[in-house]
């Protein structure tokens, strides 16, 4: 072998492949600083925006919910045939990588839940969080969101940072209520995954669940990282959410 076949070997070996899961309200293009990173770092990097949401908000109606979300990205995975990858899913994107870890658990390489929802079998997002935060979002959907669209929270409370502040809320769209409802159905697949890892945002905890999903995860033996932001990391900090991201490959 010459030395340049040896060192496209060696380029091929190192080109990991990335399946980045956005969370409630978001889109693909919440992970556009990080995705090019990534890309520009030689990686394949998938971004799927789910139904009903950003560029795909046209999709949106009642009958969205979890099961739609999973399918979306299990879909991408089988038509675009990736195995050993690294999944990762951000706030509510937890939910929806739980249900696709458990249904394809021998195709992951890695798992990481970046300041995210981590359900047992079956619970649903709206069991997890405080009761005055459920009714908030049940009485906003019954006054102003037609009876099933929930509304985006403000960047403001998610402490994005302010130069992105006006933007993401630009960018954010009502979300189906169906999806904060619909339990989570796991058969076990999702224990089979070795490597998962829970990442914590600690400058958004206050009255906030993700603590206590950093919790679960340690007892669940997953490995656990911290890293000092508002909710939405990829905004605030690409570069260094990015730098985590490329541990895993």
């Amino acid at each position: 072998m010459t030395a340049d076949e040896s060192a496209r070997v060696l380029d091929s070996a190192a080109m990991a492949t990335y399946v980045l899961v956005h969370g409630a309200w978001h889109g693909s293009w919440c992970w556009k600083r990080v995705r090019k990173a990534l890309q520009a770092a030689g990686h394949e990097v998938y971004t799927p925006t789910l139904t009903g949401l950003g560029e795909r908000s046209h999709l949106n109606s009642p009958g969205v919910n979890l099961e739609t979300h999973i399918a979306d990205v299990v879909n991408l995975i089988r038509w675009e045939e990736l195995s050993d990858f690294i999944l990762c899913g951000h706030s509510y994107g937890g939910c929806v990588v739980s249900g696709v870890a458990d249904r394809m658990p021998e195709r992951i390489r890695a798992l990481i839940y970046l300041d995210a929802f981590v359900l047992e079998d079956g619970e649903c997002l709206l069991d997890l969080q405080s009761p005055a935060q459920t009714q908030a979002m049940r009485e906003q959907v019954k006054t102003a969101g037609d009876g099933w669209k929930v509304a985006p929270i403000p960047a403001e409370v998610f402490r994005v940072n302010a130069r992105d502040s006006a933007w993401m809320n630009a960018q954010c769209t009502p979300q189906s209520l169906a999806c904060f409802e619909q339990r989570i159905k796991l058969t076990g697949g999702l224990k089979r995954v070795r490597n998962v890892t829970h990442i914590l945002a600690t400058d958004f905890q206050e009255g906030m669940p993700f603590p206590a999903f950093h919790e679960r995860a340690k007892t669940k033996g997953w490995k656990t990282r911290t890293i000092s932001c508002g909710h939405d990391v990829m905004l605030d900090l690409p570069d260094e959410l990015t730098a985590l991201l490329l541990e895993f490959a």
